[in-house]
């Protein structure tokens, strides 16, 4: 596959961004608009442009995508050249180019109905929605322009209605009104030609840059589809008795599986049948019942020793427990005794008297 045609949209967006520069620099120094844009009252060129850069943006990152999915159709084109669909690498994280022929394969391998031209716009659905919203909203930025014309022109009407009302007997009222209009036919002029030179123009290319990109690599990859591909999307008898074969030998291995896990889950069963007989048995003996009976005894007795050490071991944590946090309570009544003034209580009839005394005045 030619280079030039890898790299075309790349190439074709360089060269209509270095033409884009070059309008810019001359709306700068022939019409000097960047002069009235920071003066704009009304800032309208500022959402213009404001907008122009955004949607610039945003076509350049479309366009580093599709040089990017350019490129992977190259190995996928080698690939399917020397092995067929089945030869494809497809990963879930890549792109719409390998996510396309992951789902082809899908597809085939379950022998169903494929349909490129579906499958192939719902891959490129998104690029197709990024490249359709930039040509939006270059007609976005041609009403804006007209809307500034007109706010432009609802200004200059103002201006002179002030103006003609101070003609003749208030000079500063009628170069202000003046002032008004010019400021008025400049917003009218300025958006208009920010909104036709960036939205209708240059943003319009930039659209269809984007957008011939995406339709090219819709149409290598259903060539690669068509061409290289076309074997192993064929229904024939052969590819459903592989597929059935396929399914006879994965229904055979879980039916292998099963029965190991049958037999191994009635081995657990015997063996969880013996103990408890054996359990019932040790239950039923009697104590004086020689060597078993002490055996169980002995048991009976490790069991009884365990459930004390364990109640003997909670009322230990539960004392640790309150020694450890027994400091907090004298520590409270220390504090308390400081805050409060201490205040001495009368417990005799004399007593009482000499507190009277000493609060009369």
């Amino acid at each position: 596959m030619p280079y030039h045609r890898v790299y075309r949209t790349i190439l074709l967006w360089l060269i209509w961004a270095s033409f884009t520069i070059t309008v810019t620099m001359a709306l700068y120094v022939d019409t000097n608009v960047w002069e009235f844009v920071k003066q704009d009252a009304t800032k309208l060129t500022w959402v213009i442009l404001s907008l122009f850069l955004l949607s610039a943006s945003i076509s350049l990152w479309l366009t580093l995508t599709l040089t990017r999915e350019s490129l992977e159709l190259i190995e996928v084109d080698y690939a399917a050249r020397q092995q067929g669909l089945m030869g494809i690498v497809t990963t879930p994280e890549n792109g719409a180019v390998r996510s396309f022929f992951a789902s082809l394969k899908a597809v085939v391998m379950v022998n169903g109905e494929h349909n490129l031209e579906a499958l192939l716009a719902t891959e490129l659905a998104f690029y197709q929605r990024v490249s359709h919203g930039l040509a939006v909203i270059g007609n976005l930025l041609i009403m804006l322009g007209l809307i500034g014309t007109v706010i432009g022109l609802s200004i200059t009407l103002s201006g002179l209605s002030s103006s003609l009302d101070a003609l003749g007997h208030d000079e500063t009222l009628l170069l202000e009104g003046l002032r008004k209009a010019m400021s008025g036919m400049g917003t009218a002029f300025y958006a208009t030609l920010l909104g036709a030179v960036f939205g209708g123009l240059l943003l319009r290319v930039f659209a269809l840059i984007t957008e011939t990109g995406v339709e090219d690599i819709g149409d290598r990859i259903m060539k690669i589809s068509l061409v290289h591909c076309a074997a192993d999307c064929k229904r024939t008898e052969e590819k459903d008795v592989r597929i059935l074969n396929g399914e006879i030998i994965a229904l055979t291995e879980n039916a292998r599986l099963m029965t190991e896990a049958f037999g191994e889950s009635r081995a657990a069963m015997t063996a969880f049948h013996e103990e408890a007989k054996r359990l019932h048995q040790f239950n039923r003996a009697p104590d004086n019942a020689g060597e078993t009976g002490d055996d169980i005894s002995a048991l009976r007795e490790a069991i009884r020793m365990q459930k004390h050490y364990r109640i003997l071991l909670r009322q230990e944590i539960k004392l640790v427990d309150q020694v450890n946090r027994a400091w907090w309570l004298p520590l409270r009544r220390v504090f308390l005794a400081i805050r409060k003034p201490k205040v001495v209580v009368p417990t005799t009839h004399s007593d009482r008297k000499d507190a009277d005394n000493k609060e009369a005045p």
